[in-house]
């Protein structure tokens, strides 16, 4: 009987791995071919048994010190990579990080580099957006992983579904009514992720086809959706909460001013004002097509009506 090829997962205790790991774990037939190795700092927390639940063997290693990426990549045949930059809100950090998982596969052989990326916005906005530095730098270690020659496929999420119930779309004075506040008109294109619940589907969709991805970028959104097909959605779905629902174009400041009153300081406002003028000017994915990217997929993807009805926020109305 043929080893099982081991496919190394970091931040399997985030959002992204944890899909990841659930979606192979998840399967019966990938499960047979596939062993996981999921990647995190401390192998005794609750988390951590959870993924050794699901059937993942875990192990310690932290993405400041490259020394521990030797052993966490040692005899595997894919690895998948994603870093947080929102942790340092560094993108020196975040740059060192990922090219220290790429330099470590590299050097063990990895078969198939899986890099959670995103889009250069700088470039692609020709120097209008130069601040959105958790996508640039992201776009940097994807150039970098392309130098080395390591066979590769670049994941780039969509905006995250779990950013709009109860965050950006809330119920807003002065009379409660559910509101889509954002500093972009109503009728932006936004590609909406079921990130906890779809990563995986599409990170094994490129592991099971390996050569037609290598190489590639595979978008990962399960359409488009314009702020006010959001809220058409959320009025079907929820008549009586929706009878009043609406999207408001804010005025950059005021979003900046409210990200600042919940915490986030100057520059981080400036950067998601621009992340959120991206999608309205230059297209989040620069006006991608999704159709080749859901080619790979074997797993149907959440639509976003389909999330609505599992979101927290929204489990009290009718």
């Amino acid at each position: 009987m043929a080893a099982k090829k081991v496919v190394v997962v970091f931040g399997a205790t985030g959002v992204q791995g944890g899909s990841v790991v659930k979606a192979i774990l998840g399967d019966p037939k990938m499960k047979a071919d596939w062993a996981v190795r999921g990647v995190t700092r401390d192998v005794s927390k609750p988390s951590a048994k959870a993924l050794e639940a699901q059937g993942a063997e875990t192990i310690a290693a932290d993405l400041n010190d490259a020394a521990t990426l030797k052993n966490a990549v040692k005899g595997a045949y894919a690895v998948f990579a994603v870093t947080n930059y929102w942790e340092s809100k560094s993108a020196d950090v975040e740059m060192k990080q990922g090219k220290a998982m790429a330099d470590a596969a590299k050097e063990a052989g990895v078969q198939h580099f899986v890099w959670s990326s995103l889009l250069n916005v700088t470039e692609l906005s020709k120097g209008a957006l130069p601040k959105v530095h958790h996508f640039d730098s992201k776009a940097k270690i994807e150039d970098y992983v392309r130098s080395t020659g390591i066979p590769a496929t670049y994941f780039l999420p969509g905006f995250y579904m779990s950013n709009l119930p109860g965050g950006m779309f809330r119920q807003a004075p002065p009379n409660n009514d559910w509101t889509l506040g954002l500093p972009i008109p109503g009728t932006t294109p936004v590609p909406l992720l079921n990130t906890a619940g779809d990563t995986g589907k599409f990170v094994k969709g490129i592991l099971l086809n390996r050569e037609k991805t290598l190489g590639k970028r595979i978008y990962g959104a399960t359409d488009y959706y314009t702020l006010n097909q959001m809220v058409d959605q959320f009025k079907e779905l929820y008549p009586e909460a929706g009878k009043t629902a609406k999207t408001v174009e804010l005025p950059h400041q005021v979003f900046k001013d409210i990200l600042g009153k919940s915490g986030q300081p100057e520059e981080a406002g400036e950067e998601l004002l621009q992340n959120m003028r991206l999608m309205n000017e230059f297209g989040y994915y620069g006006g991608a097509n999704l159709d080749e990217s859901h080619s790979v997929l074997v797993d149907k993807l959440t639509t976003w009506k389909e999330f609505m009805k599992s979101a927290p926020a929204f489990k009290d109305l009718k």
